[in-house]
């Protein structure tokens, strides 16, 4: 019985964070020739979202922010996604750890 609990409660835990995870606000950038396209997102205050990060170049890409709080790997010719937020409204920076002096980004946060 006692399991039984647990693995039901596990798996509705799966299943609304899942089906929560799908309803935020989606935003993509893409990684090109060492850069962000676009270099400035626009996105909401006060709400959880998610990035796509597309890497287009051979090479991988770490997409990292000290504003807020992320680093991930981006792979060659691969996508990832990041979650952030809520933020307060304001200007975030973001960028490519590999390639500092080209990959740069922000989050104009409204």
């Amino acid at each position: 019985m006692k399991n039984s609990f647990i693995v039901a409660s596990a798996l509705l835990l799966l299943v609304t964070g899942t089906a929560f995870a799908g309803d935020l606000p989606q935003y993509t950038l893409v990684i090109k020739n060492h850069t962000y396209q676009p270099s400035e997102l626009k996105v909401p205050a006060g709400t959880k979202f998610k990035i796509i990060v597309r890497n287009e170049d051979p090479t991988p890409e770490e997409f990292e922010s000290m504003d807020f709080n992320r680093e991930k790997i981006v792979l060659p010719n691969s996508t990832t996604t990041v979650y952030v937020g809520p933020l307060r409204a304001g200007s975030y920076g973001f960028f490519g750890d590999f390639h500092q002096d080209t990959a740069k980004g922000r989050l104009i946060v409204e």
